[in-house]
């Protein structure tokens, strides 16, 4: 990724390890192979191992709530169990906003900011209002484990001045502030039997972060666990006149705590007090620090001594006594009250910047002169002296019983505050959001009464100091992808995560869509549903990136986002779904519009007693053909409308009429012909041989159209070296015959009769050919080919036979024989990833582009198979897949005995699948829109019609839809693609598929109904379209710009009111910062030197033929853990993916990462030995043999349910992807982790953490 994305100092990240351009190096913090020194905890929840020598603090009598435990007590490597995490300790960067399908707007804390207008004075909307949030919020749709409901801002003025110029004495705060708890009534005794709430005893909520590679051995010195307010967020070490932290710390088995505290603050007899304070704070979410004087105990010298063992002395400047009302002793059990400022002519304390805008960001990253910085930086940055913070997973605080997980969960559900505006039936700016916890700075409160809040990790605020605005200070202070050296100050846990989000898209929508509705979002293609289809095109052939188009084009603009379609008109359909049925109208043919040719369809309106019909799309009125005509019933509607599919279906085909044919003449059957390069290299590799002894299998499987027994396609075999071969295998031959044309510059055809044949009546002649091919070229010495040649001969053979049909050319080397079609090698792959990139992505001659058309024009489409051992210019060469509608499958540095059974596969594929030849396909719309950008491999050679040699099912087109005039917010919008094509058995029909789409005014009407796989899939096709054009850095800036914008307009316009600091996003948009980091991460955009010309150009070719379900799963790759696999299920189910980051891998796992290109079996080093046996055959995972490319075939359950798992993921993806085993810390492992999406990139490309931060930035610099 490049340098421009990086999140300057304004993020408190230190220069260095801003997204740097080049690949990490030592000096960046993370060692080049950092993956080496992460241990990996176990990720399952299960009882913690206890380090020895460390035993949980017995609680002690009298000891005050806010001394923690040393923090060397917490296990350092500890399973998940985020699901019982108080969500005080839930990092509080991020709040996602959870609306009903409407106005979801995802929160994050992420700036200080102001509050929204009217958060000062407003009665707490929460109070006695419903209990939203008591059993289980029901909005919560992401599970388990993600934060807390959010809550808008804390309640404060946007910018504070600095504490010592404050010169108004403290006074309480204004009645109804949000962010102030309820202060027991007078008179109302403490709650009996409550004991005060504390962090977690460790055997509940332990870190998902792997521990960093400098932490103390357990039992030995402390480590320190998250840092308090005032010097994580600002990077500043103590003073210089203190002493480091290390250098005292309590030992690790001490007895507990229980010093007597001095008069300030006396120790409180009686049963504790269970509900906080007035102004106590929530305690710091785990990952991110907690705001000054909100969490963390008071500073020596301000009404608290320092812990025992630790005799600092008072901070400078903070030993003054007390003055009236701040220092006095807290009511019984309580902690000092916090919101107050600082005493005039008060220093702030060290390590916290005053708090003005100005000064905020510049200051994160310095400290005090001369103070030395402390010796153990575990997580982020240490704790100030004197003062152990107790981490998430620690023991309980003396004197305080362990909190239950009921307790946790109830207090996790219990929060719902924050001002703004309500709407119905919603929570407040997504209250109750799958995925964020809260803002700093808030109290829970649950059915209108407050909530008891731990003082645990929090402490008691110091006294006299404001809380920051904006409630997230200092906003993401680190780089959140320093594996092993500090943990991530922002939990990723509690971004969006594609896993959450796809799993609750199939709770809640997988089963049967009925497409009657108008506008109506289809689930997501991850979900499994079956299409009813009731006057709408399925989502599988027709997708749109939005479903209430905006009605002026101002809206547009402002908001961004693309109106595109995402089409894949021969897609495949399920099983329990009916493919769509043909309709023949005889000699009539399709009934059509007069004005705009539209095909009749359900939206056609019809008049005058059923004599005529309006078309929706123009307006216009056409006749009724007589042989059409039926009378109306009393609703306006034909009477025979059930029996007709084009008046009630979205999806539907006609048969065409010789008019719609070339030539005016009805077609033959399509044929398919075999182009082998038949030079040293392909018969060194064991290719010719391995094509010739299965082709008779291959051939099996020629697709069969639909009301058909078998198919009539033929077949025709063509090789080349540096002349080209043409055979007749015509059936009533003894032998077959072979011709050869010399003469390459001007090729032509040979034969007529004889060269194409059905499999049926030529069997033996092909299988005679099929022997004597590899005999007669066995010891070729032929090394120089040519290739476009033979393209031209299989061109010339389909002319002559008068069909169309695909040639499917096996090449191996750069065509460097003399001929048409010659390139030259010009490989450099350091210009990749530069502003030269287009010189060697762009074709080197236009022979090719040129050869595409005139396949085109003829019907035939070109499938390239690239055997290549060396640079062969798939940039140039691949311009015919390009153009015909074809694609190029690569297997570089092929052998037949490794490779061969993924190349039959695949082949066998390409020909059996659903595949529409000698296609042209039009996209009409109603007025107000029209079509205006296509992408995708196909010719055009006007601007409307897009002509493609063939499409399969597999194969998707983008289009983007612009307007042209105002829209009228009654009408809606309608769509009709038609696809003309020669189906496989040889009859000329249109499929015909309808959408409509409703139109709005409301821009929050557009956020809510649009589909982020469509607006993904488009932009990628654009961006890497753009790429032959336009400097790489510069696509990517706009991707970037016109996320934000997207972003910024939702915020503005649609969210409701709430602090500059928190990032808000609309439900259906809040992976979109994760997907445009993916896009941006991928090789299709960025990659660099460390990949050859030809992968780049490949990937970017697949890419642009990619249909939604492939591309989603190609940016964002699926990491399946296999370690629990339950080998007894019948049949075998791909476990469920987890989130695609190195933090939820353990080296005991075993895990798929797949892409649809790639596929990767990591093993960790302490693979369970039992598992790793039973499906590699080896005794331990360092003894596995990561050579081979499958896995061995050994008798028992588990490996059977691994390879059936295998090979259900290349089912799935179409491709047979090769096996790449890949073993923990060895050299093929950083090529594995640069496919994990979330995770900071090998060349510095920047973690999903990162780009949230950046994308963020982004955002309010347009908002401001």
């Amino acid at each position: 990724m490049n340098p421009q994305y990086a999140p300057q100092q304004q993020f408190g990240m230190p220069p260095p390890q801003s997204f740097p351009g080049s690949r990490a190096s030592p000096s960046q913090g993370i060692p080049p192979t950092s993956f080496q020194t992460v241990p990996l905890g176990p990720q399952k929840p299960g009882p913690p191992q206890q380090p020895p020598g460390s035993a949980p603090f017995p609680p002690a009598p009298g000891s005050t709530p806010n001394m923690g435990p040393p923090s060397g007590q917490f296990p350092p490597n500890m399973p998940n169990l985020r699901s019982q995490v108080p969500p005080s300790q839930l990092p509080p960067s991020m709040v996602q906003d959870q609306r009903p399908p409407g106005f979801p707007p995802t929160q994050f804390a992420m700036k200080p900011g102001g509050p929204p207008p009217g958060a000062q004075n407003g009665p707490p909307q929460f109070m006695n209002g419903p209990p939203q949030f008591q059993n289980g919020p029901p909005h919560v749709q992401n599970g388990p484990g993600f934060g807390p409901p959010p809550t808008s801002t804390p309640s404060l003025p946007p910018q504070v001045q600095p504490p010592a110029a404050t010169n108004k004495p403290p006074g309480p705060p204004p009645p109804g502030q949000l962010n102030q708890p309820h202060p027991p009534r007078p008179g109302q005794p403490p709650l009996p039997n409550q004991p005060p709430f504390q962090p977690p005893s460790t055997n509940q909520a332990p870190f998902s972060q792997p521990p960093s590679s400098n932490q103390p051995p357990p039992g030995s010195q402390p480590s320190f666990p998250q840092p308090t307010p005032t010097q994580s967020a600002f990077s500043q070490p103590p003073p210089s006149n203190q002493p480091p932290v290390s250098a005292a710390p309590p030992p690790t088995n001490a007895p507990p705590v229980s010093a007597p505290q001095p008069t300030s603050q006396p120790p409180v007899p009686g049963p504790p007090v269970s509900q906080p304070p007035p102004g106590a704070g929530k305690p710091p979410l785990l990952g991110q620090p907690p705001l000054p004087g909100q969490g963390q105990p008071p500073l020596p010298g301000h009404g608290q001594p320092p812990l025992p063992g630790h005799g600092q002395p008072p901070l400078p400047g903070h030993g003054q006594p007390p003055l009236p009302g701040h220092g006095q002793p807290p009511l019984p059990g309580q902690p000092p009250l916090h919101g107050q400022p600082p005493l005039p002519g008060q220093p702030p304390l060290p390590g916290q910047p005053p708090f003005n805008q100005a000064h905020r960001q510049s200051q994160f990253n310095q400290g005090p002169p001369g103070g030395p910085m402390p010796p153990n930086r575990q997580y982020n940055q240490p704790p100030l002296p004197g003062q152990p913070m107790p981490g998430p997973n620690q023991p309980p605080l003396p004197g305080q019983p362990p909190l239950g997980p009921n307790q946790l969960a109830n207090q996790m559900q219990g929060m719902n505050l924050g001002p703004g505006r309500q709407y119905p039936g919603s929570t407040i700016n997504g209250e109750g959001g799958p995925h964020m916890p809260p803002p700093l700075n808030q109290q829970q409160y649950m059915n209108g009464q407050q909530m008891r809040a731990p003082p645990g990790p929090g402490y008691p605020p110091m006294p006299g100091q404001q809380p920051a605005p904006g409630g997230g200070v200092g906003s993401y202070p680190q780089p959140a992808y320093q594996q092993p050296q500090q943990a991530r100050r922002l939990d990723p846990d509690q971004m969006p995560s594609p896993i959450q989000v796809t799993q609750d898209d199939q709770q809640n929508r997988s089963g049967i869509f009925c497409t009657n509705q108008k506008g109506l979002v289809p689930p997501l293609v991850t979900t499994n549903f079956i299409v009813q289809d009731q006057g709408n095109s399925s989502p599988r052939f027709i997708r749109s990136s939005m479903y209430n188009v905006p009605i002026s084009q101002d809206i547009m603009k402002q908001t961004a986002v693309p109106f595109s379609l995402v089409i894949s008109p021969m897609a495949r359909t399920v099983d329990q779904e009916y493919p769509p049925p043909i309709v023949n109208f005889g000699d009539l043919g399709p009934v059509r519009c007069i004005r705009c040719k539209a095909y009749m369809c359900p939206y056609m309106q019809f008049i005058d007693s059923g004599r005529r019909f309006q078309c929706l799309f123009c307006k216009a009125t056409t006749d009724v053909p007589a042989e059409y005509f039926q009378h109306l019933d009393h609703t306006g509607q034909r009477l025979d409308r059930y029996e007709r599919p084009e008046l009630v279906l979205g999806t539907y085909e006609f048969v065409a009429t010789p008019e719609y044919c070339r030539n005016n003449a009805l077609p033959k059957p399509p044929a398919i012909i075999f182009v082998i390069d038949v030079s040293y290299n392909n018969v060194k590799s064991g290719l010719v041989h391995l094509l010739c002894s299965r082709i008779k299998d291959i051939i099996q499987n020629l697709p069969v159209d639909q009301g058909q027994e078998k198919s009539n396609m033929r077949v025709g075999f063509i090789t080349y070296n540096s002349s080209v071969h043409f055979y007749n295998i015509k059936g009533n031959l003894a032998a077959p015959q072979m011709l050869i044309v010399g003469d390459i510059q001007e090729m032509f055809m040979p034969l007529l009769d004889g060269f194409l044949c059905t499999p049926e009546e030529s069997g033996p002649v092909i299988d005679s050919l099929m022997q004597q091919i590899p005999a007669m070229f066995g010891d070729t010495r032929e090394t120089e080919t040519i290739l476009l040649p033979a393209i031209l001969a299989g061109l010339e053979a389909l002319k002559a036979s008068e069909c169309a049909g695909k040639l499917m050319v096996f090449h191996s080397s750069l065509p460097t024989a003399e001929g048409p079609g010659k390139l030259k090698n010009r490989d450099d792959r350091k210009l990749l990833a530069t502003d030269k990139e287009r010189t060697i992505l762009t074709p080197q001659t236009q022979a090719y582009n040129q050869l595409g058309q005139d396949c085109v024009a003829a019907g035939c489409s070109v499938d390239l198979f690239i055997f290549n051992n060396a640079y062969i210019d798939i940039a140039t060469i691949g311009q015919v897949s390009r153009l015909t509608g074809g694609e190029v499958h690569k297997y570089t540095y092929f052998q037949a005995d490794m490779d061969g059974e993924r190349l039959i596969k695949d082949v066998i594929t390409n020909i059996s699948r659903p595949i529409a030849f000698d296609s042209i396909m039009r996209v009409r719309t109603s007025t107000g829109v029209r079509p205006t950008d296509f992408y995708g491999h196909f010719f055009m050679s006007n601007t409307t019609d897009m002509e493609l040699a063939a499409v399969d099912c597999d194969k998707a087109i983008a289009v983007e839809i612009k307007h042209d005039d105002k829209l009228s917010e009654e009408e809606g919008v309608y769509i009709q693609a038609a696809l003309l094509y020669t189906s496989c058995s040889g009859q000329r029909r249109l499929r015909i598929m309808n959408l409509s789409l409703k139109t709005c005014s409301q821009m929050a009407d557009l956020y809510r109904n649009c589909d982020c796989d469509t607006i993904i899939n488009y932009i990628s096709k654009q961006a890497t379209y753009k790429l032959f054009e336009h400097n790489p850095k510069a696509v990517k800036d706009s991707i970037v710009t016109r996320a934000a914008q997207i972003l910024a307009t939702y915020r503005k316009n649609c969210a409701s009111p709430s602090s500059a600091g928190q990032l808000i996003l609309p439900e259906c948009m809040k992976l979109l910062p994760l997907y445009v980091n993916c896009l941006l991460k991928s090789d299709a955009l960025s990659g660099g030197a460390d990949m050859t010309v030809d992968d780049r150009s490949f990937v970017m070719q697949e890419v642009m033929i990619m249909d939604i379900p492939t591309s989603v799963n190609y940016f964002y790759p699926r990491l399946i853990p296999l370690v629990d696999l339950d080998p007894t299920q019948d049949p075998v189910e791909i476990p469920a993916p987890i989130r695609c980051t190195v933090d939820k891998m353990n080296e005991q796992g075993v895990y798929i990462l797949e892409n649809g290109i790639h596929m990767f079996l990591w093993i960790g080093l302490g693979a369970n030995p039992n598992f790793v046996q039973q499906v590699f055959g080896a005794p331990s995972a360092i003894q596995v043999n990561i050579e081979t490319v499958a896995l061995p075939e050994l008798d028992n359950p588990l490996s059977l349910a691994v390879r059936t798992i295998v090979e259900e993921i290349r089912i799935q993806r179409h491709k047979c992807m090769r096996l790449t085993i890949v073993r923990q810390r060895e050299k093929l492992e950083p090529v594995f982790k640069h496919f994990l999406a979330e995770d900071r990139g090998t060349d510095g490309s920047p973690s999903y953490v990162d780009f949230l931060i950046h994308m963020h930035k982004e955002i309010r610099s347009l908002l401001s």
